[in-house]
């Protein structure tokens, strides 16, 4: 449909028509030496020329209006999960495909637009997928179709979800049929339901793992779980079954370093509908062991038993606590190199049990120096901060106040407002003077004052992470703010985030490679990042890096890629459940730098943990969107239902604009007006 428009008044169309005769007529009033007849052909070209001409000038617009007919769709959605593969014989998915197949040919001839897909948005086919998300299923398929009229939407399921949300909790705005497949009769077997472990453990302790097992229709049975590493047998435990869910709680020692493979098998049973779930792989990280802290003291305070609660509540901490002819010694924590992080409660005591010349000798990762009201301040100088100080003999209270140029790690936004209702700590008042590389971490809080002195620095050096807290008797701290909230979360946080930046080893590798999560699901790609640096530890690119992944089997893959900004990791895709060692290479600056690690794959059994059709769950999602449910037999039944509904095809128009004196067609009917009536004219013995 077309329409004109005017970009002003539509009356500029009689003056531009009156113009055109006008003009023409002031030519053509006069016979001249033609006959009528051309005289007549020449007035009507000259007038239709002229009146064109003046329209154009007007700013004539045609409106072209584009009217299309847009079918309903409906879509059918078909459950694409293993456990339809395990319920369902070959013979039977077949037929059930060729139905849909010829309801979807129905449909058609009924003026319907039928979309049929997988749950996975994958063609129709196969039946092996490992999970059954089937809100995500009917969100995405709506996603997909969003803009087009929606009449109702069919899925195909057996009612197992293991993924994602229950699609009852979410508003579907078309009416949803289901077709029920599967068997709803609980078959005999045994399932194992989960397995309850800890992912890491440390080499030489003792972990917990608790297998659980449903019993379905196998009363009083003998039900036997085994646990296996390689081809050892670790435990084995017994139970009569009941109906419900069976508990095995196993204790095992982690002995092998790295991460390690155990098997947690059901013993099957006779008449069981199937064992492909009755046994699950668990992948337990092995660490050589936990971060080693060592507190040190010239006799006890207050202040150690408040670090000393912060530390027992991180698992991954081993401390101890050493105060000379107070603790009985433990000759290990005092030999060098034992403690990643040695804390000095009374550091730089005049006839301290502590000097410097004892410190160094117990060489650790790093060294927290806890100042005292007992300290010599002028021997700050001395310690590896490098912090300079002029004492004046006179003490001060401070509250702690974070630094907000502190950058190295993160505070909570409101640990501040717990710290100004903080009791005050015993400080040295003095002048500071400490060196660029220093990070202060905590500022003194004089009353409701705060000032640019230091209360807790910290810095790094090749030999390690020192820091300095300039306080004593903070152990108030923890006792006001349990008083003033009933928690210490902010004492927590203080020092925990403290403790770990302190005992954590910076990495100064120039070549860095490792998998980008420590586990992949079947279901995921493997990818493994390289990153390369300069002297500077600016990331540089263009480096190829030859990568060898090894299997459990002892079968090596290489592979080569070179990295690029924005690209450094390469995608090895889907590899089968198991552990795998890799190392990667690269040349840089004409030697070999290499790196390596580990990764696991995990297998993904959840189809095969729940085979009884859930049919309740399919009539309640379609009687909450106003659908029908049949079952897979009954299919020729909502095939009739559905092409009963005529198809009522939604009407759209879409008008596009486009200005007369922009079209080609216009000008070449100008041109060919005025050339026609030059050349009767001239034809005709006229001027």
């Amino acid at each position: 449909m077309t329409r004109l428009l005017f970009d002003h008044s539509p009356f500029w169309l009689f003056p531009a028509i009156a113009a055109g005769l006008g003009y023409a007529w002031l030519l053509y009033q006069k016979r001249a030496g033609w006959s009528a007849t051309t005289n007549r052909i020449l007035f009507a070209l000259r007038a239709t020329g002229a009146t064109l001409l003046f329209l154009l000038l007007v700013g004539l617009v045609l409106r072209l209006t584009d009217v299309t007919y847009e079918k309903p769709v409906i879509a059918i959605v078909v459950d694409h999960s293993a456990s339809v593969r395990e319920t369902t014989d070959s013979v039977k998915r077949q037929a059930l495909l060729n139905q849909l197949q010829a309801m979807q040919a129905q449909l058609d001839k009924n003026g319907y637009e039928v979309v049929m897909r997988s749950h996975t948005g994958m063609p129709v086919g196969q039946f092996d997928h490992p999970t059954s998300d089937l809100a995500g299923a009917i969100r995405s398929t709506l996603a997909d179709l969003e803009g087009k009229k929606m009449s109702s939407l069919v899925l195909v399921s057996d009612g197992i979800y293991n993924s994602g949300t229950s699609p009852l909790y979410q508003q579907v705005p078309v009416p949803v049929h289901t077709v029920g497949v599967g068997d709803t009769t609980e078959r005999k077997d045994l399932v194992l339901k989960q397995v309850i472990y800890n992912k890491i453990t440390y080499q030489g302790n003792e972990f917990p793992l608790r297998a659980e097992v449903a019993v379905k229709s196998l009363p009083d049975q003998p039900v036997t779980v085994r646990v296996r590493q390689g081809n050892r047998v670790l435990s084995e435990q017994t139970q009569r079954s009941q109906a419900g869910l069976l508990t095995f709680d196993f204790r095992l020692t982690a002995t092998d370093k790295g991460l390690q493979r155990y098997e947690v098998q059901v013993l099957p049973l006779r008449d069981e509908m199937t064992t492909g779930n009755n046994r699950a792989n668990v992948f337990i990280d092995v660490v050589e062991g936990r971060k080693k802290i060592l507190l040190v003291a010239n006799a006890p305070h207050p202040d150690i038993k408040a670090l000393a609660s912060v530390l027992e509540k991180n698992a991954n901490y081993e401390w101890y606590v050493h105060i000379p002819g107070v603790s009985k010694p433990n000759p290990d924590v005092l030999k060098p190199g034992f403690a990643d992080l040695l804390i000095v409660h009374g550091a730089l005591e005049t006839g301290g049990k502590w000097p410097l010349s004892t410190l160094e000798q117990l060489k650790p990762g790093a060294t927290l120096y806890i100042i005292t009201a007992r300290s010599n301040l002028r021997q700050l100088s001395s310690l590896p901060i490098g912090l300079a100080f002029e004492p004046t003999g006179q003490r001060d209270e401070a509250t702690p106040l974070v630094n907000g140029a502190f950058v190295k790690f993160a505070f909570s936004e409101n640990l501040n407002d717990i710290f100004t209702q903080y009791p005050p700590a015993t400080v040295p008042f003095g002048r500071f003077n400490f060196p660029p590389t220093a990070e202060v971490i905590l500022l003194q809080r004089i009353g409701s004052v705060a000032t640019d002195r230091p209360l807790l620095l910290t810095t790094e050096t090749a030999s390690g992470k020192s820091g300095v807290l300039l306080a004593e008797n903070f152990w108030r701290w923890r006792l006001g703010e349990f008083a003033d909230r009933e928690s210490t979360a902010g004492f927590d946080e203080l020092f925990s985030k403290l403790i770990q930046y302190l005992s954590t080893r910076e990495d100064k590798r120039k070549f860095r490679s490792f998998a980008v999560q420590p586990e992949f699901s079947g279901a995921a790609p493997v990818q493994i990042e390289s990153q390369v640096f300069n002297d500077l530890f600016e990331p540089i690119y263009g480096q190829t890096i030859d990568l060898v992944v090894q299997n459990e089997n002892q079968q090596r893959t290489s592979y080569q890629y070179v990295t690029s900004p924005g690209n450094t990791r390469f995608r090895l895709g889907n590899l089968p459940p198991g552990i795998y060692r890799f190392t990667a290479s690269t040349l840089l600056n004409g030697q070999r730098e290499t790196a390596g690690g580990q990764f696991l794959v995990s297998e993904q059994q959840a189809e095969s943990l729940n085979l009884t059709a859930d049919f309740s769950l399919l009539r309640e999602l379609s009687r909450q969107t106003g659908g029908h449910f049949v079952a897979a037999d009954q299919l020729a039944r909502l095939q009739q239902e559905l092409t009963q509904q005529p198809a009522q095809s939604t009407v759209r128009a879409e008008d596009s604009f486009k200005p007369l004196i922009n079209l080609k067609w216009i000008f070449f009917l100008v041109v060919l007006l005025i050339g026609s009536e030059w050349f009767i004219r001239k034809y005709s013995g006229g001027y």
